[in-house]
């Protein structure tokens, strides 16, 4: 029915706009044609006149130029006459003219000034006439002016004739529509909607079971639909196979844990990519080689980023594009760049990009770091945009294109995903020069709002590079939003809502969230007896204290440990009992610090620790153990997993899997996460104690109610969770974002 009705006024409306153009378009053609007829009229009628009464102006016979003005002045279509003198005064004219015509028309005026006739459509009294003024100049002197003819013809008629023609091509559009509305239907009846409703009850009988042989009992044959049928045919004994093979399988799968593992990653990404390699590029890299003394070690770099990529390379054996940052990284690369890491048991190639003090100082620490970063998170921390700093940008995400462009030469449709928004235009960059690979960006941190981005001077060609992928993954929904809207008000392109894709110059890129998370298994390593393990922390740090809080992090003014330290002291204002009794162990690494507001929250997250300790410490008692310097997580998972709460307080995080870390650590279901309602895992998360971190009394009162809270309530709030980032871990991620790519 409702088909019906859209094709009736489909056809409704292109038939009555075809009718209402052609009817325009003749009517125009009868009007102009009437109008040029009346005009033609005008200029015969007053040629024979002129002669006539150019006589009788020369010779001043006043009487019979009024006979003869009232002899004519009313036959047919011509109203009136009238006669006036070279200075616009009226002399002659018949009953009509005196009528109608108080004073001297002004088209007469103007024929006394320029001495040509003039002509225009006038209204008397509703009804519509023809106005013809011409000049009469005498016989003897051609110039001299000696008199002026005017003539009204009634022009009411050309109206009539255009509303009749109007009236006539309405019902002629309406007689046109019922005939082919109704020949449509009858032959989309015969054609189509009669063969598709005996194809849809042959397909359901075939999906029932009715009909066993697709090939017998075709319902259309030799019809318009017989191809689609063939076709369909032949999808149906493919499916029939498929489900047979996917019916046995499942029976296989039953029989195995069902959580994503780095094995079953990798016959994923071998069924999906036969084994093509994953390529991935990112500014900060998995491994990094300093210098220890005479020996050079290996370390891993404090980030979110590696410690949910690394697990996955491994599992994809593919290649990591990196900067190569140690300061002993190129003694241990190969000629190309490359190294096979981990060095304990090495599963993939880490290519490094080599740069310049002077492009890690504007590309990363300038144009990435005081001007993306500050923009993308809402800590009223200030972006500062440098022309220099930019040119920098672009020249560094060009390197890091070529780099990827060395490595995927000759590979066929590779499958790359581009890491964060220190590489926001390599996306473009690969593009351009391989077109056939598949590209994946991810952006780490939260995307603004439109009014916060357009703040970046080269917000559209940061968007433009951007658009080069086929993919564009963020962590949240609402970061997807944001991401649209922006494209939506700085680029000319096409956008759908509904699939939350972006169409630009034939190309294109789908938006969607993939929530990061971590490999549980990464931090099931059992460190002993929990109560042991608790007694050789302690006297390693020396910290004695009843209950522990732990919090891990970069020193970053997004990363709220100002307002955590303040929220401890609140709690321990408030809450005095715990005075002695709790400690909190904050791991924190150091973090672009030739950037002035990380130097200062360092001073300030210091300056409060050590007031904080002044104010309740002991001689054996310290209320904030502050642990500055880079800490492998072998070290910090023993805290984790002997800590009684965990305090992640950002001020703004697209992710943060620090919460996640702490919840896959705790093996025995025990502990409490306080965690920022401004973090990306706070919308997954649900069973934490979520905060305001601008709300110091919250963080004390969140603290009092994890350290008195029920031990059942404790332990079925963790269940939750670790059931949660168990079966979305790192390896459901990427299986994701590499199902997500493949089916483009």
């Amino acid at each position: 029915m409702k088909l019906t009705l859209r094709l009736i006024i489909s056809l409704f409306i292109g038939i009555t706009l075809v009718v209402a153009v052609f009817s325009y378009i003749q009517i125009k053609d009868e009007k102009n044609r009437l109008e040029a007829d009346i005009e033609r009229k005008g200029i015969i009628l007053g040629e024979s006149l002129k002669d006539s009464i150019l006589m009788f102006l020369e010779t001043g016979q006043t009487e019979k130029l009024n006979r003869l003005v009232e002899k004519f002045g009313d036959r047919e279509r011509l109203k009136g006459i009238a006669v006036f003198d070279s200075s616009g005064n009226i002399i002659a004219s018949n009953p009509f003219i005196k009528a109608h015509f108080s004073k001297t028309p002004i088209e007469v005026v103007n024929v006394v000034v320029e001495k040509i006739p003039k002509s225009k459509f006038i209204k008397i009294d509703k009804e519509k006439y023809y106005l013809y003024v011409i000049p009469i100049f005498s016989e003897t002197f051609e110039e001299k002016l000696i008199g002026i003819i005017a003539l009204v013809q009634d022009s009411s008629y050309i109206d009539i004739r255009l509303k009749e023609m109007w009236k006539h091509n309405i019902i002629r559009l309406f007689a046109l529509t019922i005939s082919i509305v109704a020949i449509s239907l009858l032959v989309i009846k015969w054609n189509v909607t009669g063969p598709i409703a005996r194809m849809a009850e042959w397909l359901k009988e075939l999906r029932t079971g009715k009909i066993k042989n697709p090939s017998f009992n075709m319902p259309v044959k030799g019809d318009v639909l017989a191809p689609l049928v063939k076709e369909v045919t032949t999808l149906i004994k493919t499916l029939s196979m498929v489900r047979a093979k996917s019916e046995e399988e499942e029976k296989l799968r039953t029989a195995i844990d069902s959580l994503w593992t780095a094995e079953r990653l990798k016959e994923f990404i071998r069924e999906k990519l036969e084994d093509k390699k994953l390529f991935l590029v990112s500014n900060r890299e998995p491994y990094m080689h300093i210098r220890d003394g005479e020996n050079i070690k290996c370390i891993i770099p404090p980030g979110g980023l590696v410690t949910a990529l690394d697990p996955v390379m491994r599992a994809c054996e593919g290649v990591w594009i990196a900067h190569g940052a140690g300061d002993a990284d190129k003694e241990v690369v190969d000629r190309d760049s490359k190294i096979r890491v981990p060095p304990e048991k090495p599963s993939y190639t880490l290519k490094r990009v080599w740069l310049t003090k002077e492009e890690e100082k504007r590309y990363y620490y300038g144009f990435s770091n005081e001007g993306l970063w500050p923009l993308c998170h809402i800590t009223y921390v200030r972006p500062v945009f440098r022309k220099d700093d930019w040119i920098e940008y672009q020249k560094v995400n060009e390197k890091f294109a070529n780099a990827l462009l060395d490595e995927i030469r000759h590979e066929e449709s590779p499958l790359v995903i581009v890491q964060d928004y220190h590489l926001a235009l390599v996306p473009m960059l690969i593009k351009l020069k391989k077109p056939d690979a598949k590209i994946a960006l991810f952006w780490h941190i939260p995307w603004p709002n439109p009014e916060v981005f357009g703040i970046c001077p080269w917000a559209r060609e940061i968007l433009i590079g951007m658009l080069g992928a086929d993919l564009i993954g963020f962590h949240i929904q609402f970061y997807c939003n944001n991401f649209l809207d922006s494209v939506d008000k700085f680029l000319e392109s096409k956008i759908d809502w509904e699939h939350f894709s972006i169409e630009r110059r034939g190309h294109i890129t789908n938006v969607k969230p993939f929530p990061i998370s971590v490999s549980i298994n990464e931090f099931a390593e059992n460190f002993g007896n929990k109560d042991e393990m608790r007694k050789k922390l302690f006297k390693e740090f020396g910290v004695k204290a009843e209950f522990i809080g732990v919090g891990v992090d970069r020193i970053d003014y997004t990363k709220g440990i100002l307002e955590r330290f303040l929220g401890i002291e609140k709690f321990l204002e408030k809450y005095p009992q715990f005075i002695g009794k709790f400690s909190f162990i904050q791991f924190g690494s150091p973090s672009r610090t030739y950037i002035k507001q990380y130097r200062e929250i360092m001073e300030a997250v210091e300056e409060v620790a050590d007031r904080v300790n002044w104010k309740f410490q002991n001689s054996n008692y310290k209320p904030i153990v502050f642990l500055k310097g880079h800490h492998p997580h072998s070290k910090i998972i023993p805290f984790y997993k002997i800590a009684d709460l965990c305090m992640v307080t950002s001020l703004h995080d697209g992710m943060n899997l620090v919460a996640k870390e702490f919840i896959a650590s705790k093996d025995d279901d025990s502990g409490v996460l306080i965690l920022s309602q401004f973090t990306g895992a706070s919308r997954e998360l649900k069973d934490a104690i979520i905060i305001n971190p601008y709300d110091i009394e919250s963080i004390a009162d969140a603290i009092y109610e994890a350290l008195t809270m029920d031990e059942e309530e404790k332990r079925e709030r963790m269940r939750k969770m670790r059931n949660f980032v168990k079966e979305r871990n790192i390896y459901l991620w990427t299986r994701d974002l590499i199902a997500s790519l493949a089916r483009l």
